[in-house]
């Protein structure tokens, strides 16, 4: 029989095998938070969870619906003290607060180990790269302003050919709706509002002016009869949305394409992963285009990880693996693939990803077509009172020249 004293013994042995187990296995968890929870976006973030196991890790999914919502928790937790591993933000200037407050590690062993100072586009490293140091690890490119459509909707319309300028698609938009079917698929909530009318800004006002009102905040130029021209082509888009639009996810006015209910919308390539889910092919099934003709401005946008001040080792190594993970050229073209985005960088094998993807590739090669999205250029209080000014002309019976005025006064106001 086995004495109290020598069980107690093994029992603290034990004890201390499991307590040594568990402390590598919280060493190696990484608690992501993010947004993607649509079909599409699930299935893209698994390929990151599923490479960061494999390196050595263990994926601990934090998934909230909703960009803000999943931000502000992030935030709240970074400032409560129980911060995660890492969280999700766009390539932006929405994390530059916390960067300053001195709440976040920088990654600078892992960007420079992989050279992303010669392997990412500038409009990025704008982004990530503060004060000499990389606060955050990029993970795709998203342009939000591609024209997708709908084949079986456009061949119902009598529609034989994509359109090739702004002034064709508001034709076909025409034709769609005199065959009964919605012509663009909206989903009614600011942030899609102001993404709509940044596309009608990149593409009908061109990119002088996009630049003069966003990075320059040049009055002039946003009381322009140029910029007036800008706000009233967006608004005609008002006639071809139905009357589901308001409140509608992103997600849902993409499967009014899907379904050839709709015949067009103007969404980030994040949208593809839905078409990817509901396996439907570009080129078969429906249409993509960054903007018209082969100098059209094609906008940066995506997403980023960043990793909240600790002093952890362990925590700090598996902000380096994620980092590093996350930006390798295996997961970076299976994300992609999946997500509907291109890779950040430009050393991956292209023939793995889609006709879309190829094309948004081959336009990031041409840098005098990237153009910085508005929340690079913009602070986020600006921008938010700028998407106000822009989602109540949108919803409610003002005129274009009241939406000038109110467009101005929040700049000055900024």
């Amino acid at each position: 029989m086995v004495k109290a004293a020598k069980l107690s013994q093994i029992a603290a042995g034990v004890a201390l095998v499991l307590g040594a187990a568990v402390a590598h296995a919280d060493g190696e968890k990484a608690q992501v938070i993010h947004w993607w929870t649509s079909g599409g976006e699930s299935a893209a973030i698994k390929e990151f969870a599923d490479a960061y196991n494999k390196a050595g890790g263990v994926w601990v999914d934090q998934a909230i619906a909703g960009g803000e919502q999943a931000r502000a928790a992030a935030i709240n937790r970074i400032i409560g003290g129980d911060p995660p591993t890492a969280a999700q933000f766009n390539t932006s200037k929405q994390f530059h607060d916390i960067i300053d407050q001195g709440l976040l590690n920088n990654v600078d062993d892992v960007a420079t180990k992989e050279n992303w100072d010669k392997i990412l586009p500038q409009p990025v490293i704008d982004s990530i790269k503060v004060k000499g140091h990389w606060y955050a690890a990029p993970v795709d490119i998203h342009m939000p302003a591609w024209f997708f459509y709908s084949k079986p909707a456009f061949q119902k319309a009598g529609i034989t050919s994509e359109p090739k300028s702004y002034d064709e698609l508001m034709t076909d938009l025409g034709k769609l709706k005199a065959a009964g079917i919605t012509g663009l698929a909206l989903g009614g909530q600011p942030w899609q509002e102001k993404l709509t009318f940044d596309a009608v800004l990149a593409d009908v006002g061109g990119t002088d002016l996009y630049l003069k009102v966003y990075r320059d905040k040049d009055i002039a130029a946003a009381s322009s009869p140029a910029f007036k021209n800008v706000l009233a082509q967006y608004k005609k888009l008002h006639d071809y949305v139905d009357a589901g639009s308001p409140g509608r996810n992103w997600n849902d006015a993409t499967a009014l394409v899907i379904q050839g209910k709709a015949g067009v919308q103007i969404m980030g390539d994040w949208a593809k992963g839905e078409f990817i889910a509901a396996k439907q092919q570009p080129g078969k099934d429906y249409g993509c285009l960054p903007g018209f003709g082969p100098k059209a401005p094609y906008i940066v946008a995506g997403d980023v990880f960043v990793f909240p001040k600790t002093d952890n080792a362990d925590a700090v190594k598996a902000q380096h693996l994620l980092a590093t993970v996350m930006t390798s050229p295996g997961p970076q073209v299976a994300f992609s693939a999946k997500k509907g985005s291109i890779p950040i960088r430009t050393d991956v094998d292209e023939s793995k990803l889609d006709v879309c993807a190829q094309m948004g590739i081959a336009a990031m090669k041409d840098k005098s077509r990237q153009l910085p999205n508005a929340e690079m250029l913009v602070a986020p209080d600006l921008n938010g009172a700028l998407q106000d000014v822009i989602t109540n002309f949108w919803n409610k019976n003002e005129s274009v020249d009241d939406a000038q005025k109110a467009f101005v006064s929040a700049m000055k106001g900024a």
